[in-house]
């Protein structure tokens, strides 16, 4: 392997980390560069580890990157490590050819793959890993198609130290190996050259600096391993060459004593000696059945085994072996030995002997065995400083040849280390050392004292079954029942989860699963938590299982995401001995990672386990201590939203100013008019300079106190320098940030012009006074406090506007609750006690009572109680919704009438509110493309303002010198007391520092930003959430919509529209077959047949229905079985119509006697219904035509053309039959929204073309668009063709937004240019959307687009302020048009400035008066030119051909028919009779185009 292939790692210092959302960041933004492998972000130790391709990072460039991102990136060691990489060789097991490119690509994606090499015709894949990020069995997994090559795994799993043999075709190696410093040297060379195909064996010497390698030449060069020994480090030569293995005489001598299985006849010769034992060893590590045929096979080879079973479940081997020849320990080395060598195996009982001898020699030995085999004891050691597993095999391998340790076990997860050992041969402290003297942080564990285990028995010992059980026991501290089962935990980011419906299918479904203990699914932070056995399962599996759930699911590698963080007030701590009792006493606890406490800030961070312990439980910890603990409060109030702090900032900034400001403006303004009363004296009489000198000595101001130096420019220099200095403190500041991350900004800007008017006018003061000048200079003090006071102020008002640009957030985020009741009771849930907390101390699992009127603190679920509870401040929905056992509720919503006990869920940071709120902040933070382009302007555009000013200055000084006539014109302040030089410079200097003042990029770094900050805010607060500046900017360029049908144009939920008798009701009534049907259909799983369930329960009034038996279903036909116990259902129901007829009797009396006799009638009937009935069974079909038929019933043409005009109007009809009699006809449609109509209508009168695009069958969708006015449709369309769709409008040029439920629309909602999804409530999570309405409501989808052309012209406004504000300022400040008589002085340079970055958030304020159009509005605007289209107006496109299948064109005769009918049926309003013949039944005018209707459907 080329070296220059190599992978290295660099670790950089990363300053001005605040929190975890800074570290998520940098490894995002970082982790997405190319040749990135991976990246890890330490807050506490403020360092980034990267491992990068050197060919295409450097450390140098990644540095940059982050520095980019606004962090401080220091590089302390220039020189990268190289990491360790192995090679897996992969080989094609299926027959057919492999898809290569689909392999290499998905592996090149893989984090931790950093290279593969492929070879098509050997059918073989060489694939580089990095083994500390992806192993052989995780490649394996994403590459179903290829194994790890079957040669390697053989050899390998037969590999045991003592008996392994050298295979025909082995050569031995020498190399000479150099730079090898420590023990961990040789293991880390000894693991990398052993996992390597084709090497058999390696041994290295540290002493002689040498390695021995046996390799088979065919499968690995002598090149290849030089290559891998010094990529990990090490210079390597060639000592000898190869040469092929032969057997020598101690090889023969080794081949003689290998113990060879002994035959019958040799066992009954020795019957004193043979004897078969039977030990069983725990083995952890094993993931599936390969792993435990790889272990029978490689043991069953051994001649000392007679028999192993493996049991993954119990991850236990029970193996028979002779205990003459081998010991248990060595067969437990030979099982940790099979590939891939992760197994970790101990020995749990000791050997069961068959003795053959007599029993009373076995008895004999039994003192002395015992005395023999001493007692061994446990120790677990905490070891930080471990990277990856070259590491852990260092320390097994250093240690585990120590005197006296039996055995050790190194996990990195846990960065710790068990150690088993001989306590009289050494100590835990003596290991401990040992682990230090390598270079690692050991610490003994505190919580765990030395175990004592029964030392491994000898093979004679009898069976101690007591001992044995204790032993067991012993070996594992047993916390709890989910350590016992090994538990571990993992993260998994979901996507395409869109309500709680996919939760609960996710959760449901993994729960299934053999190994998964717990599942919880966050739907808003798209994350699910996943508690299982290790042995079993593995996080790849786990995320597989939900990718067939058809959910996108990837492992967090960064499981920290679950740690939770707690910052404490301690009080009561004197000396460092509390600081120490508080921290041992909390890292003894289970669940917590790590404590530190601070005893000069009396604060605690604690970092734990959520799971285990919660925030509460610490507290309660520290205070049984004697000590007070409480949380640090955090700031609720949003207050980094409202931009207080720099409000009060710039407003204490602009009063500094103004102070010194308003005399400089009064000197000023007296020198002004001074200057003019000189100026006209002067043109009247020419004065001399002496004349001059005398006048302005005459002036107090102009007095000197010192030669050079006037009263004036000294009370001008003293206001000037604290408003320099104070007022501009920040501005100098910023400045210096800017131009230390090389960018150049506003502040630059100002900074420029304020800082060389000062100095320019301090120099020239002090030339003067110098010379002892006669006529007192003159300066620029005047420009400082003018500039700043006019910055200052636009800056205030800035950030006044900017404050109000968040208060939706700030809304959202004052939702949250602040304390909670937290509950505790009993198996029957009665109350024991209740107490007041901080919401911030809630943990997952707590009771928590809400009573009416209170906030819900947290996400739950409820346990007890009923009640109404009002949503609407986080869905938008003004109904209140029903709350009962089982329900969800959302943090944040308000409690309405009863008292509820949910259990807490989600809390936290993973509530629904803070995700939404977090949602929010990252839309209102994201830039739209616009944007982007002003920012880059703006850093074009302060290097071009000042190579702008110093041409103004050049060019002024160049026409001054040229034409002094000119400048003596046009300059104010001109008079001749001042030499010409000092004129022209001073003219000059005025021009280019207005120049620097005018210009602005605030303005054009404003304009987009505040207006999508008020767009996205007025949005949120209309039920509209816009993710980000792209999608509000996209949504107005927007030319074709196309609507998803199922659940958004229609509910999405089937519906019964209409029953038909089919029979008269004397023989059946209509309840009769309602309560057939309902109890038939209420078996069925499918949707219809839930409908029709629903329907029968409302129907008759009842939650309970008949019973049902011999139940059968036939997919696409539909269902058989047998219906009794309907009767007291019926008489339930007659008993209700008997007393509404008794009650209607009494009424009636009053009445005239001849509407009397018809009453009685009635009740005479019902009566007779009312009479007991038998017990009967009835036999029940219910389906199709096609079942009927199969079923031998015969359809009539009247039942039949009933149907086919269901069919033709979209809806599903279903045919009912009792004892083989039909008597009904059901119809059933998904039914549209009532607001569906009117939304097509105003899109297509904004211009936009509509196009419904749906899987249903053409008949549906064309009765659907005809319903609210589509005239396109796409029918038949799988969900993978909805995008091949949106591209193709697309690639037609037409910008395409999508609007769907997104449940099967999220691939097209991603490829849309703008997604649209409806929300019901907390489906704020859809990914793939751009924005997402809350309200189910399609009148949103016109408001989202109305706003996003709003705001984009807005945008469009603020841009012309801000743009012909710079073109017209910047020319007049640089005095090209003077000649006009525009000049104007620095400060109203600097005013205008401010003035254009308030017009322009102003600007963008007046967004917040946009009102979302209500429905009223809408339809007194729109219902004046709607219409239903008729057929003959839809285009059908079927599938994902283009073939448009138009409606034949009506006669006149047909269209004067369709236009009567239109209005016929306008005017007869359909009512239901109780037979039911009403809405949905075809009028009397449609068969007049019956023929035309025929046609129709055989067209499609």
């Amino acid at each position: 392997m080329d070296p220059s292939m190599g992978v290295n790692s660099v670790t950089i210092s990363v300053e001005g980390m605040t929190c975890s959302s800074c570290v998520w960041t940098i490894e995002q933004q970082i982790g997405k560069l190319n040749g990135v492998h991976h990246v890890k972000v330490s807050l506490e130790e403020k360092t980034a580890t990267i491992i990068y391709d050197p060919k295409l990072q450097t450390p140098k460039t990644l540095q940059e990157a982050i520095d980019d991102m606004g962090f401080d990136a220091i590089l302390h060691n220039p020189n990268p490590l190289p990491v360790l990489t192995n090679t897996v060789f992969l080989s094609a097991i299926a027959s057919p050819t492999p898809p290569w490119d689909h392999i290499q690509s998905t592996l090149l994606k893989t984090k931790g793959v950093t290279d593969i090499k492929i070879s098509p015709q050997q059918r073989t894949a060489v694939v580089t890993i990095i083994p500390s990020l992806v192993n052989a069995n995780q490649i394996i997994e994403l590459v179903p198609d290829l194994s790890l090559d079957t040669g390697t795994l053989e050899k390998k799993s037969g590999t045991c130290e003592d008996y392994s043999m050298a295979q025909a075709g082995e050569v031995m190696l020498k190399m000479k190996v150099e730079g090898m410093t420590c023990h961990s040297c040789t293991s880390t060379i000894e693991g990398k050259i052993g996992k390597l195909q084709g090497v058999q064996r390696i041994k290295v010497s540290l002493d002689n600096q040498e390695a021995t390698v046996v390799y088979q030449p065919h499968l690995i060069t002598v090149e290849e391993i030089k290559k891998q020994i010094e990529a990990a480090g090490f210079p390597a030569f060639v000592k000898k060459q190869p040469k092929y293995l032969r057997l020598g005489s101690i090889d023969i001598e080794r081949l003689k004593n290998t113990p060879v299985k002994f035959s019958e006849g040799s066992q009954q010769r020795n019957p004193s000696y043979t004897n078969d034992s039977t030990v069983t060893f725990i083995i952890d590590g094993m993931h599936c059945k390969s792993c435990v045929s790889n272990i029978e096979s490689a043991l069953s080879t051994l001649q000392y085994v007679s028999s192993i079973v493996v049991s993954l479940e119990n991850r236990s081997a029970v193996v028979k072996y002779n205990a003459s020849l081998v010991t248990p320990e060595t067969l437990r080395k030979a099982i940790e030995a099979v590939s891939p060598g992760q197994y970790r195996v101990s020995i749990i009982s000791g050997a069961e002997s068959t003795l053959n001898s007599p029993s009373s020699s076995s008895l004999q030995k039994i003192p002395l065995n015992i005395v023999s085999q001493p007692l061994t004891q446990e120790t677990v050691i905490n070891i930080d400083g471990m990277t990856c597993n070259s590491c852990v095999q260092s320390i097994e391998g250093v240690i585990s040849k120590k005197a006296g340790v039996k055995s050790i076990r190194v996990s990195l997860a846990n960065a710790n280390g068990t150690v088993e050992y001989d306590p009289l041969l050494t100590s835990p402290e003596t290991l401990r050392k040992a682990i230090e003297d390598m270079g690692f942080d050991a610490t003994l564990s505190g919580t765990n004292e030395p175990l004592v285990v029964i030392a491994q028995p000898s093979s004679e010992t009898p069976h101690l079954t007591a001992t044995n059980e204790f032993y067991a026991k012993m070996m594992t501290p047993i916390h709890n029942k989910e350590e016992a089962k090994t538990s571990s935990k993992c993260y998994i980011q979901v996507t395409g989860m869109t309500c709680a419906s996919c939760v609960a299918n996710i959760e449901r479904n993994l729960r299934r699963e053999e190994g998964i203990y717990s599942v919880l699914v966050a739907l808003m932070a798209g994350k699910a938590e996943v508690r299982y056995n290790p042995t079993v399962t593995q996080p790849p599996m786990i995320a597989e299982f939900i990718r067939e759930l058809g959910f996108g699911a990837t492992v967090i590698e960064n499981t920290d995401e679950g740690d939770g963080v707690l910052e404490l007030i301690v009080r009561g701590m004197t000396c460092a001995s509390c600081v120490h009792k508080i921290e041992s006493t909390l890292t003894k606890h289970r669940g917590i990672f790590y404590c530190s406490v601070a005893l000069a800030t009396n604060k605690a961070h604690v970092k734990y386990d959520p799971e285990i312990i919660g925030p509460r439980d610490i507290i309660h910890t520290i205070e049984s201590l004697g000590f007070e603990a409480s949380l640090v409060k955090k700031d609720r109030s949003a207050s980094h939203l409202d931009h207080k702090r720099e409000i009060r900032q710039w407003r204490r900034s602009f009063l500094v100013s103004l102070f010194f400001c308003i005399p400089v403006m009064g000197l000023m303004i007296y020198m002004m008019v001074m200057d003019h009363h000189l100026a006209t004296l002067h043109h009247n009489q020419n004065m001399s300079q002496e004349e001059m000198v005398n006048v302005h000595s005459s002036m107090f101001l102009e007095r000197q106190i010192l030669p050079g130096l006037s009263i004036m420019n000294l009370l001008s220099f003293l206001l000037c320098v604290p408003v320099q200095f104070f007022g501009g403190w920040y501005f100098y500041i910023h400045a210096y940030k800017a131009l230390k991350h090389k960018t150049a900004n506003m502040d630059v800007l100002i900074v420029l012009a304020t800082t060389i008017a000062f100095a320019y006018s301090l120099v020239i003061l002090l030339v003067a006074m110098y010379e002892r000048a006669k006529v007192n200079p003159i300066t620029f003090f005047d420009t400082p406090p003018m500039l700043f006071v006019f910055i200052a102020l636009g800056r205030w008002l800035e950030h006044i506007a900017k404050g109000k640009t968040s208060e939706a957030l700030a809304k959202l985020i004052s939702l949250q609750a602040t304390e909670a009741t937290i509950v505790t009771i009993d198996s029957d849930n009665i109350l024991l006690s209740e107490e007041q907390v901080d919401v911030e101390l809630v943990q997952r699992g707590d009771i928590i009572k809400v009573v009416p009127g209170g906030k819900f603190p947290v996400d739950g679920r409820v346990i007890e109680g009923h009640s109404m509870v009002d949503e609407s401040l986080i869905t938008g929905e003004a109904m209140p919704v029903a709350k009962k056992s089982g329900s969800t509720v959302i943090a944040g919503s308000i409690n309405q009438n009863g008292s509820l006990l949910i259990r807490a869920t989600h809390v936290g940071a993973d509530t629904t509110l803070s995700q939404i709120v977090k949602l929010v902040e990252e839309a209102q933070t994201s830039k739209a493309p616009i944007q982007q382009f002003a920012d880059k302007l703006s850093g074009y555009f302060v290097p071009f303002i000042v190579i702008i000013s110093i041409v103004t200055l050049l060019v002024w000084i160049i026409i001054g010198f040229l034409n002094f006539q000119l400048v003596e014109t046009y300059f104010a302040g001109y008079n001749r007391s001042i030499s010409r030089t000092e004129t022209i410079i001073r003219f000059a200097f005025q021009a280019s520092i207005t120049v620097l003042c005018i210009a602005c990029p605030c303005s054009l770094g404003l304009a987009t930003p505040t207006a999508v900050m008020v767009g996205t805010g007025v949005g949120a607060q209309n039920g509209i959430l816009i993710k980000g500046g792209e999608p509000l900017e996209m949504a107005h360029k927007v030319k074709v919509v196309v609507f998803d049908k199922t659940g958004t144009i229609t509910h999405g939920t089937p519906v019964v529209s209409q029953i038909k008798v089919l029979v008269e009701s004397n023989r059946i009534s209509r309840n009769k077959i309602l309560a057939i049907v309902g109890t038939a259909e209420s078996h069925s799983e499918h949707p219809l047949g839930a409908a029709i369930t629903k329907y029968c329960k409302q129907e008759l009034d009842t939650e309970v229905l008949g019973t049902c038996i011999d139940f059968q279903v036939v997919p696409g036909c539909g269902i058989c079985c047998k219906v009794t116990n309907i009767e007291g259902l019926l008489r339930k129901n007659n008993w209700r119509i008997e007393e509404n007829n008794i009650k209607n009797a009494s009424l009636v009396q009053i009445d005239a006697s001849n509407e009397q006799s018809s009453t009685l009638s009635s009740m005479i009937i019902d009566a007779q219904l009312s009479k007991a009935l038998n017990a009967q069974q009835y036999k029940v079909l219910i389906g199709n035509r096609e079942w009927m038929t199969r079923n031998g019933l015969v359809i009539n043409n009247d039942i039949d053309d009933s149907m086919t005009e269901h069919e033709r109007r979209g809806r599903t009809a279903v045919l009912v039959a009792v004892d083989d009699v039909l008597c009904g006809l059901i119809a059933i449609a998904d039914t549209v929204k009532p607001e569906a109509e009117l939304a097509v209508h105003i899109l297509k009168s904004m211009g936009l073309e509509v196009i419904l695009m749906t899987g249903d069958n053409s008949k549906t969708a064309r009765s659907i668009a005809s319903q609210v006015g589509i005239t396109k449709v796409f029918a038949e369309v799988l969900p993978s063709h909805k995008v091949a769709k949106v591209k193709q409008l697309q690639e037609e040029g037409k910008q395409v937004a999508m609007v769907g439920d997104g449940i099967n629309d999220s691939p097209a909602l991603a490829m849309a240019n703008v997604g649209i999804a409806i929300g019901t409530g907390t489906d704020v999570a859809i990914e793939a959307a751009d924005v997402v309405l809350i309200r189910n409501d399609l009148l949103d989808v016109v408001a989202s687009i109305d706003l996003s052309r709003k705001t984009v012209k807005r945008i469009r406004i603020n841009f012309v302020f801000a743009l012909i504000y710079n073109l017209i300022g910047i020319p007049i400040a640089a005095g090209v048009f003077m000649p006009i008589g525009l000049v104007l002085q620095p400060w109203m340079g600097s005013a205008a400035m401010a003035a254009s970055s308030v017009s322009v958030v102003l600007s963008s304020l007046f967004l917040k008066l946009y009102r979302k159009p209500t429905y009223e509005n809408y339809e007194l605007h729109a219902r004046s030119q709607m219409g239903r289209k008729s057929p003959s107006e839809i285009s059908i496109h079927v599938g994902i051909d283009d073939a448009s299948r138009n409606s034949p064109k009506l006669g006149l005769l047909d269209r004067i028919v369709n236009y009567s009918r239109a209005s016929i049926n306008s005017l007869l309003s359909d009512k239901r009779s109780l037979n039911s013949v009403g809405t949905s039944e075809p009028d009397k005018h449609s068969l007049l185009v019956g023929d035309c209707r025929e046609d129709d459907d055989t067209a499609l």
